[in-house]
């Protein structure tokens, strides 16, 4: 039976405070500031923030993300903007970036979410999760021997419903945590930051994710690593769920080539 953890927001988890890192300059690519971070410093940057430290959120835009927000930037631009971090997370626009001239190094939401349960979350620490399913989160306790998680599962329909936006925000406000896994998909997961972000009493850091729990817990099966490495997983992932992801891959997904060519153009030297 999964327990959701409640904790005040003056409970301590007992971790020293770590220094500030310094962050990178941000880098333009077709509409985005991305911080051109390597898996490894991405890590260190994490691993930075304790449960005692003031809110700040990771964005991770793919392609996707990308080509909404060049459709509604007025939707997504305030949404990014206030992030702490915003990272590449396709390996097609690492490519796209590198045809460019840039380096953009990829980092996988669902890489960093395992690098963070796998190598840096230990069993006390204070760890969030907003969205997925019980079955999922009762896995992912299990495998890794957590004693501090909560939980809490908004609406169907968040995207559109302030309130449950709010009750979110809120949540995290109440449970203070070294990390908060906000996995209820793009914009609603960064507008439930964005709003933790504004009460200014959240703490620890906020990671909009996806479904990276999903992976996590084997309940939807990743691409294997030749297809990962070759930049096709989104073929696995239109294989395996062809009825939900044919649009996004073949309808929506292919307008980034437009994008990044008219992007290319109006940056050339």
């Amino acid at each position: 039976m999964l327990t959701q953890h409640k904790t005040s927001n003056r409970e301590q988890d007992g971790k020293a405070a770590q220094p500030a890192l310094p962050k990178p300059p941000k880098r333009e690519f077709c509409g985005g500031l991305f911080d051109a971070l390597s898996p490894v410093e991405m890590l260190e940057m994490c691993k930075s923030v304790s449960a005692e430290d003031s809110f700040r959120y990771i964005v991770t835009p793919n392609v996707d993300h990308i080509v909404r927000l060049n459709q509604e930037p007025d939707v997504f631009k305030p949404l990014y903007e206030p992030a702490w971090l915003c990272v590449c997370d396709s390996r097609i626009l690492e490519l796209l970036a590198k045809f460019s001239g840039l380096t953009l190094p990829a980092i996988p939401g669902s890489d960093l979410t395992a690098q963070l349960f796998d190598n840096v979350i230990k069993p006390n620490d204070k760890v969030n999760v907003i969205g997925g399913d019980v079955e999922v989160i009762e896995k992912i306790i299990a495998r890794y021997g957590l004693t501090r998680m909560a939980h809490h599962q908004p609406p169907m329909g968040l995207r559109h419903n302030t309130e449950a936006v709010d009750q979110a925000a809120q949540f995290i406000a109440d449970n203070p945590a070294n990390y908060t896994f906000i996995c209820v998909g793009s914009p609603q997961q960064e507008m439930v930051a964005k709003v933790a972000l504004k009460r200014g009493d959240a703490k620890g850091l906020g990671l909009c994710v996806g479904a990276s729990l999903d992976f996590l817990a084997g309940k939807v099966k990743r691409a294997p690593k030749w297809m990962q490495k070759t930049r096709l997983e989104w073929l696995h992932r239109l294989a395996s769920e062809p009825g939900r992801m044919w649009k996004r891959y073949l309808v929506e997904g292919p307008k980034i080539f437009i994008i990044w060519y008219k992007w290319n153009r109006r940056n050339k030297p």
